[in-house]
């Protein structure tokens, strides 16, 4: 087994996905279901207003609770393995195939991830395929330029349309952008148990929460913080990539879209701010291309790498990267 093995550049008839699908399924990147668009704009609806309530409410309460260590040690551990399970597990692994590993450890993966409550894990990695095979263009779900028809966005609209109303607007993945995950029994049970992997990320905190403190505030506190106040965090951060990662900051590859870097999510994004470096590359286990470049999620797969629970990690040669860097004339 290869455990240095570089990522050799692809060529222009490649997908950026390392998922070979026939013309026909690349024409038909969505699919136009007026049930299944509702159940999506209903998930959407779920996902903004429960997590900014009970976020409210939490913070409401603040004068009569306070706040204490274990509460920010729920939130910021919860915070991190989720965000851990969303970026190394759904993103990098699932949909771009960075790296391998095994079966356990992509279950973990894959239940942290769908603890995020971003949704269910071929859905969200079908999205995400399309978005890369379509960046900044009429088919991508969530581009702040164009809508799905090739209309243009004013900034305003465009930024809200990134980051959250393509949940009401956009048609439904066609889930056969993910038919390699579709033919993973494993993955397909934890896909169908995903409102349990949901539940289960609010229960943890709320019983790590009573259990440290011994009372029933530290389970409110727990459900609250690490919970609710931590999905909220989540989801935020990680649209803030389909929004201020492709409106605001830098661009030093050539990318054919409108991704960018930007060094201030690099942290609450666990290193996928650096999104015009994943646009050139995106099977790259490694974002964060330059030493100063903080990419936590890199340096966990380089963890799990040196235990021998990760292998066939993916990294641009020097040559790669010079190739598509922009020339300044």
């Amino acid at each position: 087994m290869n455990m240095n093995r570089s990522m050799s550049v692809q060529s222009d008839k490649e997908t950026q996905i390392e998922l070979k699908v026939n013309s026909k399924q690349k024409r038909k990147m969505t699919r136009a279901n007026a049930r299944l668009k509702k159940i999506q704009r209903n998930f959407g609806w779920a996902a903004v207003l429960i997590p900014l309530f009970g976020s409210l409410f939490t913070v409401g309460l603040l004068p009569y609770t306070g706040i204490n260590p274990v509460v920010v040690g729920l939130l910021v551990s919860m915070y991190v393995l989720t965000t851990f399970g969303l970026e190394v597990g759904f993103h990098r692994h699932f949909c771009h195939h960075a790296f391998q590993t095994t079966t356990a450890v992509r279950v973990i993966l894959a239940i942290l991830g769908s603890m995020a409550a971003v949704g269910h894990i071929i859905h969200w990695v079908s999205h995400h395929r399309s978005h890369h095979q379509d960046s900044d263009r009429p088919r991508d779900p969530h581009s702040p330029y164009l809508n799905t028809k090739g209309e243009c966005f004013n900034t305003f609209y465009g930024f809200w349309h990134a980051h959250l109303g393509w949940f009401f607007e956009s048609e439904f993945p066609n889930v056969l952008l993910a038919k390699d995950l579709l033919r993973d029994p494993v993955i397909v049970k934890v896909n169908q148990l995903y409102l349990f992997w949901v539940f289960l990320g609010f229960a943890i905190p709320a019983v790590l929460g009573g259990v440290f403190t011994g009372t029933w505030i530290g389970v409110w506190q727990g459900l609250l913080w690490g919970g609710f106040v931590r999905v909220f965090l989540v989801h935020h951060a990680f649209w803030s990539i389909n929004s201020i990662c492709h409106i605001y900051g830098s661009r030093p590859f050539n990318t054919g879209d409108r991704s960018t870097n930007n060094i201030w999510l690099a942290i609450p994004t666990l290193g996928e701010s650096w999104h015009n470096n994943h646009h050139a590359f995106p099977n790259s286990a490694i974002v964060g291309l330059q030493w100063w470049q903080i990419d936590p999620s890199a340096w966990i797969i380089r963890v799990l790498k040196t235990m021998g629970l990760v292998w066939d990690v993916k990294v641009p040669t020097t040559a790669a990267i010079e190739s598509k860097k922009v020339r300044v004339e």
